[in-house]
C-alpha cells in the first residue's frame, strides 16, 4: 500500500516525500529498514524517527523536522495512525477451508473464505460469517453464531447458542458461554442445588477476548459485552454481567455476576468487583482495587484504588496516616 493510499484512508498530510512510495510493513525505529514505516510523538522520538533508515514516519502536527530521504506523516495522534496503518498493511491468511480432520456437522452455514483447522469441531446449526477462522482444537458448541472476518483461536471453547459479532478475535484457550456460578442452599441440609444457568451470551462487534478469559453465559437474562471491548489474558466476566462498549480490562480481574461496567472505564490488573455492583462510564479502577457488593461507582476520570475502592488521593493520604502511626507505636 502507497504512503498516499495509506493517507487517503486515514487523513493526515504528507510533509516531505512522494505519496506514491510503497509501505510493506511497520517497524521499531532502531530495526527499521526500507520499505518500513515508524512514528514519533515527542520532539526526541521525531528526530530519531525521521533519522531511522525507514521509508516513513509519522509524527505530530506542528513537528519540525529536517529535509530527509524519509517521507514524513504529520497527524494529530502519530500512535494512533501507526496502530491503524499497522493493521491496513498486515496481509492477509489466504483462506484454507475445512481441514479434513476437522468435524463439521452437515448443516452448519459456512461463509466464503472461511478457514476451519484440523481438530475443531462446529456443532449443529453453527453459523460462520465470511472470512472467519476457526483454528486448531477450538470447539464451537450447537446453535453458535460467529460473525465475519473473525478469528477464534486454538483450543477456544464457544458454548451452545454463543452469539459472536463481527471482527471479533478470542485467542487460544478461552471459554465462552459456560455455566454461571449460581446455586440456592437449602437451610435445612446445607446442600447446594444450581439455579438454572440458560441464558445467553452476547459477544458484540470488535472485541477482542485474551487467551484463558472465561466469560459466562446469562443464568435467565443474558450476559452481553458490548462493542470494541478490550479482555486481557485470564479475565473472568460472570452471569448476567453487561461489560460496555470500549471498556479496557487487564489480566486477573474477576467481576462477580449481575455487574456492570459503564462505557469507556479502564479495569486494571486485579481488580475485584462483587455481585450487583456498578462501575460508571469512564471510571478508572487501579490495580488490585476492589468494589463491594452492590456498589455503585461514578467518578468519570478520576483513578480510584484500594478496596473499597476511592480516589487515589484519599487512598494515599491513608496509607501515609497508618504509616505514620505504626512509627509512632513503634518509637
Amino acid at each position: 500500500m502507497t504512503i498516499g493510499e495509506l493517507i487517503e484512508r486515514l487523513g493526515g498530510e504528507l510533509l516531505q516525500g512522494n505519496a506514491a512510495t510503497r509501505l510493506l510493513g511497520v517497524q521499531e525505529v532502531a530495526a527499521a529498514r526500507a520499505g518500513d514505516l515508524v512514528f514519533g510523538e515527542d520532539a526526541a522520538a521525531v528526530a530519531r524517527a525521521v533519522g531511522s533508515a525507514a521509508s516513513a514516519a509519522v509524527v505530530p502536527m506542528g513537528s519540525v523536522v529536517a529535509d530527509g530521504a524519509i517521507a514524513v506523516i504529520a497527524t494529530k495522534q502519530p500512535r494512533l495512525w501507526f496502530a491503524k496503518a499497522a493493521r491496513l498493511l498486515l496481509v492477509p491468511e489466504a483462506a484454507s477451508g475445512v481441514h479434513p480432520a476437522a468435524v463439521v456437522s452437515p448443516d452448519a452455514v459456512l461463509g466464503d473464505g472461511i478457514s476451519i483447522g484440523a481438530g475443531a469441531v462446529v456443532g449443529l446449526r453453527v453459523s460462520i460469517g465470511a472470512r472467519s477462522r476457526v483454528e486448531a482444537g477450538a470447539v464451537i458448541g450447537d446453535g453458535v453464531t460467529i460473525g465475519s472476518d473473525c478469528r477464534i483461536y486454538p483450543r477456544a471453547v464457544l458454548y451452545a447458542r454463543t452469539v459472536v459479532g463481527d471482527r471479533v478475535i478470542v485467542h487460544a484457550g478461552a471459554v465462552l458461554g459456560a455455566d454461571g456460578f449460581g446455586y440456592v442452599r437449602d437451610r435445612g441440609t446445607g446442600a447446594y442445588t444450581q439455579f438454572p444457568q440458560q441464558g445467553g451470551l452476547v459477544i458484540e462487534d470488535d472485541v477482542e477476548i485474551g487467551a484463558n478469559t472465561t466469560i459466562d453465559r446469562g443464568a435467565l437474562a443474558e450476559t452481553r459485552i458490548r462493542r470494541g471491548v478490550k479482555l486481557d489474558n485470564l479475565v473472568h466476566i460472570g452471569h448476567n454481567c453487561d461489560i460496555g462498549e470500549d471498556v479496557v480490562i487487564a489480566s486477573q480481574t474477576g467481576i462477580s455476576g449481575s455487574s456492570t461496567v459503564g462505557k469507556g472505564a479502564i479495569l486494571a490488573g486485579q481488580v475485584g468487583i462483587g455481585d450487583h455492583a456498578h462501575v460508571g462510564a469512564g471510571v478508572i479502577l487501579g490495580g488490585q482495587a476492589g468494589v463491594l457488593s452492590g456498589k455503585t461507582l461514578e467518578t468519570t476520570g478520576t483513578v480510584l484504588w484500594g478496596t473499597p475502592a476511592k480516589p487515589l488521593r484519599e487512598y494515599l493520604r491513608e496509607l501515609a496516616t497508618l504509616g505514620r502511626l505504626a512509627r509512632r507505636k513503634r518509637e
